[in-house]
């Protein structure tokens, strides 16, 4: 059986990555703040109390999941910012949403990556998700959302290094864009629903090959410009 950790797990893209992987039949190693939204879900799914940003806890998940195999690991969880983009805009700048942003965003994949890096190396198929977006795109940028775009591009980047840290042990790192999606982030406005999304978005994973390490693609496996 295929094992998946997922964080974020409890909302939005996360949930229907769980509800999907579970309908699949794998294992679903489902991590949220609030992991109870989870229990009426059909499948093998346990279910871990995590917040991505407390690093202690990270660590000890990872010593608790010691010796298991994680096929797929997909760092989902992200925010927008809480105040929304207006404290992202040039002339009033805020700081303290910055630092949300990225720690979110930027830190807290970076950190689950590390801590998971050995249990994804010992799978069958070896692939480390990041969940990215568009706008972490330098070649296609115009302007605004300082904060989003930079924690995105900086993600992009770690999602790069790894590649090249992680290729003598078979891992495939790949940064992955959902597309503007219908979420609480993305809005009502958006043009694709979750649940085209989402399905999309688990076929690249499952056609994932070794050559495709290192690479920014979108839901449909459309290659994205750094």
């Amino acid at each position: 059986m295929s094992t998946v950790l997922i964080t974020g797990a409890a909302r939005g893209l996360g949930l229907d990555f769980t509800t999907r992987y579970a309908a699949k039949g794998w294992r679903v190693l489902a991590c949220a703040r609030k992991p109870d939204a989870l229990k009426g879900i059909k499948g093998d799914i346990h279910h871990h109390s995590l917040e991505v940003t407390d690093y202690k806890a990270v660590k000890a998940l990872a010593q608790k999941l010691s010796g298991e195999a994680i096929d797929v690991l997909i760092c989902n969880a992200g925010v927008g910012g809480s105040r929304g983009e207006s404290a992202q805009s040039l002339g009033s700048l805020d700081p303290e949403i910055w630092r949300e942003v990225f720690e979110v965003n930027t830190l807290a994949p970076l950190m689950i990556a590390e801590a998971f890096a050995d249990h994804v190396a010992r799978s069958k198929q070896r692939k480390l998700i990041a969940i990215t977006s568009v706008l972490g795109s330098i070649s296609n940028n115009n302007g605004g959302r300082y904060f989003y775009r930079a924690s995105k591009t900086a993600l992009n980047m770690e999602w790069s290094c790894l590649s090249k840290d992680l290729a003598d042990k078979g891992v495939i790192c790949v940064a992955l864009h959902p597309g503007w999606v219908q979420t609480d982030m993305g809005g009502s406005g958006a043009p694709l629903t979750i649940e085209q999304s989402v399905p999309g978005m688990i076929k690249v994973i499952d056609g994932l090959k070794p050559s495709d390490n290192g690479h920014y693609l979108q839901y449909d496996g459309t290659e994205l410009p750094w």
